[in-house]
């Protein structure tokens, strides 16, 4: 078996009983992207030499007898909305497009931290907003079980790169389910964490008070030890908390038994595939049969909270890309007559539909007459959905739902159908909103082959409890480990 076809956990093994080395780890990565980016289109910079620079001093420190953090070496795409320093950060987006940071986010910092070999930055939505990685204005990513097929957004370069082997792990950044959604389409397994518990500093912000950044990886022990280095405390945001623990890989093994998964009706009902409900009410099956009790719940709110998302999140996402005028960074429009016109132009010529879509809605909904009537409403249907959280959290531990209402479709399809498009977030959005975590595992696959995605919701600060239930889960299911033939 290739190296790249390897998980985080086992090649971590074999680096330190000198099975191979982090440059051999890395060009297998590197050789995978020669022969498969042309098709996939995960990645809009690759750093292949300063990846096998870093490789090889992992190596040299291996070699020394030195003490390595658990992922050292390995080889991890990052999201382009995450800033890294000296390499570009463009969110796929032209007003960006040559947009170099100065400074590392806080997560970058993190992974340095921990000898990780960052192999590129990944292709996503525009200013991460949309939900099929088509949004971008570089290029499209395809999905690597179906060519045809999105990959799912705004994180899909992200979860290309690591279902088509192009990279071992990924970080991404969940808003509505961006993490959760590309990882249901790709076969993976994606978290986004408790708000707060991982740093925002670094990221570009879309929605302040919904984005969080997470891990995206092929098991659930990879991903427990990515989010490991990355949580935690960061004195450069304010809303970023302390954790009472920093090693989620511990506590994994056991079981289910006592278990109480709840299970809400309203995620089963009308626009869910009946493949995707077949699969994910297997899966609930199987958990109640290793001793887990199964409970039926109810989130009465969540036909609205689409329509309470985007109201929320737009409002937010009109005021955080107020920042980009042509002023002090970014793209500038060539032609203009004043300072207005400037503005104008720039913003007209730099950002994409959907960008510019949500910043308009979000600017009529806080405007003079419209604030009350939708984004006030909206706020409060927020903290409706947190105490239906609250309230049923209180008859058991963990809620399962279907991650998606489909599996991933061809790329082109919904570009049009803006209200289906957004439809897609009917399960997702409600934990950002709430803040809490949740986890997307594969389940099952469709007639057409396409991995169909089960998403683990828990109480904030719940997250080893998610990745105990997901191991037993992956245990039961065979493990998620296989890449895609291209």
């Amino acid at each position: 078996m290739e190296l790249y076809c390897k998980t985080a956990t086992e090649l971590a093994k074999m680096l330190r009983e000198k099975q191979c080395s982090a440059v051999e780890i890395t060009n297998s990565v590197f050789d995978r992207i020669d022969a498969v980016e042309g098709k996939v289109k995960a990645y809009l910079t690759t750093e292949k030499d300063s990846a096998l620079k870093k490789a090889a001093e992992v190596d040299t420190k291996l070699a020394a007898g030195e003490t390595l953090p658990a992922l050292a070496g390995i080889p991890i795409a990052i999201k382009d909305n995450i800033c890294t320093k000296g390499v570009k950060t463009t969110c796929a987006s032209k007003i960006l497009g040559d947009f170099i940071p100065p400074y590392d986010a806080t997560v970058i910092e993190r992974l340095k931290a921990n000898d990780f070999i960052m192999v590129g930055k990944a292709n996503l939505d525009e200013f991460a907003m949309g939900g099929s990685c088509e949004n971008s204005a570089f290029m499209k990513t395809a999905n690597p079980y179906d060519l045809s097929c999105v990959p799912g957004g705004s994180s899909g370069g992200s979860a290309a790169s690591v279902a088509a082997g192009e990279a071992i792990l990924s970080l991404g950044s969940d808003t509505g389910g961006s993490i959760r959604q590309p990882s249901a389409f790709c076969g993976l397994v994606g978290l986004k964490p408790t708000y707060g518990s991982v740093s925002r500093y670094g990221l570009v912000a879309f929605a302040s008070s919904l984005d969080q950044i997470g891990p995206m990886g092929r098991s659930v022990e990879d991903v427990a030890a990515l989010y490991s280095a990355i949580c935690g405390k960061d004195n450069m945001d304010a809303t970023s908390v302390s954790l009472s623990q920093n090693d989620f890989t511990k506590g994994l093994d056991g079981d289910v038994r006592g278990l109480r998964i709840g299970v809400p009706k309203e995620y089963f009902g009308d626009g869910v595939d009946e493949s995707v409900k077949t699969a994910v009410y297997k899966a609930i099956d199987e958990l109640k049969n290793a001793g887990a009790v199964i409970k039926e719940v109810s989130l009465a709110s969540t036909d609205f909270a689409i329509s309470a998302y985007y109201i929320i999140s737009s409002a937010e996402a009109s005021s955080n890309l107020a920042r980009f005028d042509g002023v002090k960074y970014g793209y500038r429009a060539e032609n203009f007559s004043g300072l207005t016109d400037m503005y104008e132009k720039t913003r007209s010529e730099g950002f994409g539909n959907e960008v510019k879509r949500r910043i308009m809605l979000g600017t009529f909904v806080l405007s003079s007459g419209y604030y009350d009537a939708y984004y006030k409403r909206a706020k409060r249907l927020q903290q409706r959905i947190m105490a239906e959280y609250d309230a049923a959290f209180k008859d058991c531990d963990v809620i399962i739902t279907p991650t998606t209402p489909t599996t991933a479709y061809k790329i082109g399809e919904r570009v049009n159908d803006i209200l289906k498009m957004y439809a897609g977030d009917m399960c997702t959005v409600t934990v950002n909103i709430a803040g809490l975590p949740a986890m997307s595992i594969p389940c099952g696959s469709d007639e057409k082959g396409l991995p169909i995605g089960m998403q683990l919701i828990g109480p904030k600060f719940s997250e080893q409890l998610l990745f105990k239930t997901a191991r037993f889960y992956e245990n039961i299911y065979g493990g998620f480990h296989t890449i895609p033939t291209l």
